[in-house]
């Protein structure tokens, strides 16, 4: 445990943010790093079609939480640039709002 001095406990508390244990997830390859193309950024999806969720770390607009990272949605709507993918968990679903550059088509 920390000193206590007058009752002052002087432990660093650990940092609980959004980004906490992202260190693997959100390292690129170098010759991946930088921006993507922008082809990326302007890829369209219909309603019904299944994506892919791919976390791309240079932009953190519209960026899920790294839960959902490698996981497969339904585009279920669209809402300004960014779409609505139904996320199917254990017994539940989950609607996200992920901007297109964080989504693959599936194959």
């Amino acid at each position: 445990m920390g000193k206590k001095i007058q009752g002052l406990n002087l432990m660093v508390r650990r940092s609980k943010g959004i980004m906490v244990s992202t260190r693997n997830i959100m390292r690129k390859k170098p010759r991946d790093r930088g921006n993507p193309p922008i082809t990326k950024y302007l890829r369209k999806f219909e309603i019904g079609e299944k994506a892919n969720i791919v976390i791309e770390s240079s932009s953190q607009k519209g960026q899920p939480h790294r839960r959902y990272h490698g996981k497969v949605g339904t585009v279920i709507d669209k809402r300004g640039d960014a779409y609505i993918v139904r996320v199917q968990l254990d017994k539940s679903h989950r609607d996200l709002i992920i901007r297109p550059e964080h989504l693959k088509p599936t194959n």
